[in-house]
């Protein structure tokens, strides 16, 4: 009995010892087979070739649309409003009828003044008569001299007393031109403030309306005085263009910098800008805030995506492939527009960059192109 409770034992054990060895050895060869493939994996990437083209120096800031011109639209008599030519918001043009204000008491001055004038007219006649008249006479002694002077007077008070009615005539009639206010500029009214059977005055503070010119418009904005030499220099040779982009809808503007300020902010160290739109669409109403994007000209430089880009401690580097491996390489990047990054050095035209998958790769690792090679 003891004899084969020992034999039993005995081969327990050489079971388990077998059990462990075989656990060992398929271990040793899974953890081989692992490590073996790896050595020779290559971590997939996205590529794009180094390519020399223009890319645009631009300044960006926040700017404010503003209005050529504003007109406040005030009566230059005291009437009362008789008719309402143009609906509140409306765009009118220069010289149509904005209001038309009681002419009755102007016309009826205008008809007595010019019945004053014809009969000033009149005695002129006559008193032109009577000196010639007079003038006879005195020559033959038939009449004194003074008779002769009065007529003479008589002839210069007539006179005077039509030219001074027509002078009155004339005030008069500039004054009807009143009872119909114009508009004095093209643009974008703004409400009424006052209907029809209002009396106006001159001396009103509010104005009857306002009329903005929307078309063309102003978009002012500040740059630093670092780049002022940059802005004029463009601004001389016509080339400084202006982007405004409404926020919200990322509707765009384009229009021409038309002026500088004459002096920089000295509390800022900014200077404005003011470009000036054509606004045919009146995509730019007044007061709006816009994103503005201003390019000053277009320089040839080496440019990747700016994907390609990477930062370190060092600074910006990329991962250049050749011969299916990456290699770290640091550059200097000018500038950086419309996801486009010009190279300063660093880089040559050509080569070819890693794009995509940078976050697996060290210097020298494998790599495979993924699709296709998209030029930047």
């Amino acid at each position: 009995m003891n004899r084969r409770a020992l034999v039993v034992g005995v081969a327990g054990v050489l079971a388990l010892a077998g059990g462990g060895i075989f656990l060992w050895t398929g271990s040793s060869g899974q953890k081989a087979a692992a490590q073996g493939p790896r050595a020779d994996r290559s971590i997939p990437v996205a590529v794009a070739k180094a390519v020399r083209k223009p890319v645009p120096f631009r300044l960006e800031a926040l700017g404010t649309v503003t209005t050529i011109a504003s007109v406040a639209v005030k009566p230059r008599i005291d009437s009362e409003i008789v008719a309402v030519k143009f609906e509140d918001g409306a765009r009118v043009k220069q010289g149509d009828v904005l209001f038309v204000l009681d002419n009755r008491t102007i016309e009826a001055e205008i008809k007595r003044v010019e019945a004053v004038i014809t009969s000033a007219e009149a005695q002129h006649e006559q008193a032109v008569r009577d000196v010639a008249r007079y003038s006879e006479l005195v020559q033959k002694n038939a009449t004194t001299q003074v008779t002769l002077n009065n007529s003479m007077t008589q002839l210069n008070v007539s006179k005077a007393l039509a030219e001074s009615n027509k002078a009155t005539l004339q005030g008069l009639k500039v004054q009807l031109g009143y009872t119909t206010i114009r508009a004095p500029i093209s643009g974008r009214t703004s409400m009424a403030s006052a209907k029809v059977g209002n009396i106006v005055r001159q001396a009103d503070i509010a104005p009857l309306a306002t009329i903005n010119q929307v078309a063309p418009i102003y978009v002012s904005f500040t740059v630093p005085q670092r780049s002022l030499p940059d802005v004029r220099a463009a601004l001389a040779a016509e080339t400084a263009t202006l982007e405004a982009i409404v926020p919200g809808s990322g509707a765009r503007a384009t229009g021409q910098v038309t002026m500088i300020e004459n002096a920089v902010d000295a509390a800022t160290g900014m200077v404005t800008v003011r470009a000036t739109m054509p606004n045919d669409d009146e995509l730019l109403w007044p007061g709006t805030l816009v994103n503005t994007a201003l390019t000053l000209r277009s320089d040839v430089h080496v440019s990747v995506p700016t994907a390609a880009l990477q930062i370190s401690q060092e600074g910006q580097f990329v991962f250049v492939v050749k011969d299916n491996a990456a290699t770290k390489r640091l550059v200097t990047v000018e500038r950086a527009v419309d996801g486009v990054a010009a190279i300063a050095s660093g880089l040559e035209e050509g080569e070819t960059v890693v794009t995509d998958g940078q976050l697996q790769l060290q210097n020298g690792t494998r790599v495979s192109i993924r699709g296709a090679r998209a030029d930047s």
